[in-house]
């Protein structure tokens, strides 16, 4: 008697046992190439209850950031400004302008406003902005230029690597602490005398004559003196540095 199913069918389960797992871990690899913050946090947008333009208070009209986030250097958690900070200015400033409505309403009222959390970090994630803030980490180096921003974003992906990558090589984030808060500051906008004054010489670079106005010096050079001169050492083997 004839076969019925063809002889290649004999292996036909096995071929789809093998196809099964091969989709499963591409489907696996996938989620967990992809599902990270690289790819779910940047980029995220949300509206705000009003749209506070950060190109025009900080780019334009040159706020700095510690005028609304206040305790970004006497505390662990940066906070957002009360409804009392912006009526500092908006009591007499676009007081009718009606996008505005919502910050009347708080100070009339009493009731917080309800902003949409952007920056987020890991529920067992410890981080803490004075200690990055103190040791000349800019805001940048998180938040991104949010001085060219109209509408705030997700910049960065905050992910464990990313954090793991700057506590390694930490010279690449680090600037004077007086130009923490300016998000425009360029390394070769050092004054060099003034700085070696302050810092010392690079540590590859003792024996360089650093007296002629001319020289510039690189971010490497910079954050190289900072983390010699400042003893920057940041927990990169140590878990219980920032999962507590």
């Amino acid at each position: 008697m004839a076969n019925i199913f063809p002889r290649w069918s004999n292996i036909l389960p096995i071929k789809i046992v093998v196809c099964v797992l091969v989709l499963g871990n591409a489907v696996s690899l996938g989620m967990w190439y992809y599902f990270t913050p690289k790819y779910t946090r940047v980029g995220y947008q949300p509206a705000q209850p009003v749209p506070f333009p950060h190109d025009v208070h900080v780019g334009q009209l040159g706020m700095d950031c510690r005028y609304c986030h206040s305790f970004v250097e006497v505390a662990a958690h940066s906070n957002i400004p009360t409804t009392q900070v912006c009526m500092n200015c908006h009591s007499q400033v676009q007081r009718d302008n009606p996008k505005l409505a919502p910050i009347r309403d708080s100070w009339a009222t009493g009731k917080p406003m309800q902003w949409v959390q952007i920056h987020k970090t890991s529920d067992f994630v410890f981080f803490n902005h004075s200690a990055h803030v103190n040791r000349g980490v800019s805001c940048v180096s998180c938040h991104g230029k949010v001085n060219e921003m109209a509408v705030v974003y997700h910049d960065q992906p905050h992910s464990m690597g990313w954090c793991l990558d700057c506590h390694r090589d930490p010279k690449n984030a680090l600037r004077p602490l007086n130009q923490i808060t300016n998000l425009n500051w360029k390394p070769e906008d050092e004054n060099v005398q003034k700085f070696v004054s302050t810092f010392g010489k690079p540590p590859e670079e003792q024996d360089r004559d650093f007296s002629n106005p001319k020289i510039k010096l690189t971010q490497e050079e910079i954050g190289a003196t900072l983390v010699n001169d400042w003893h920057i050492n940041p927990p990169d083997k140590n878990c219980a540095g920032c999962h507590r």
